[in-house]
């Protein structure tokens, strides 16, 4: 999906300067304890997948929105993880647009779709163990935040 209304909206009164954006993330996982990721178009690396709020959105449902736009799935917000920012937040777009996300992470299971990425936003989609990641180009959030999703999803299963 496009830049929304309310970010094209700010856009064109800021230009591409630094822009703090609230943010979520959903951490799905499988019955086998494996991460979905996803290869974003914009940047070409893997994340787990997420985008920002709307205005007057709760973040949980924008977890959902998120999903359900990128990837075309439905989920369960299972839990709050963190919520994370700092420099590895930080993100230079090919377009000139610069952003700072803060990014509420929350642990989720599908309750139906299978996950098929837009061919926008999202151009792959697989799952992946922990120990699979660092074969990943990742976004420079990601190995600061997957071990302790990880981490959570093991104290949920057990």
């Amino acid at each position: 999906m496009p830049m929304s209304p309310y970010l094209a909206g700010v856009r064109a009164k800021l230009g591409p300067d630094l822009l703090m954006m609230p943010s979520v993330c959903g951490c799905v996982f499988d019955d086998e304890g494996r991460l979905l990721v996803a290869r974003h178009g914009d940047v070409g690396l893997w994340a787990a997948p997420g985008g920002a709020l709307d205005p007057d959105e709760r973040p949980e449902e924008a977890v959902r929105r998120e999903l359900r736009e990128e990837l075309g799935i439905e989920v369960r917000v299972r839990g709050l993880i963190g919520v994370h920012g700092g420099p590895e937040f930080r993100v230079h777009y090919p377009n000139g647009h610069e952003c700072a996300y803060m990014i509420a992470v929350y642990g989720c299971v599908i309750e139906s779709g299978t996950p098929t990425p837009d061919g926008d936003e999202i151009r792959e989609a697989r799952w992946v163990r922990e120990d699979e990641l660092d074969g990943l180009a990742m976004t420079p959030w990601s190995p600061r935040v997957l071990p302790g999703v990880f981490a959570w999803w093991r104290a949920q299963v057990c």
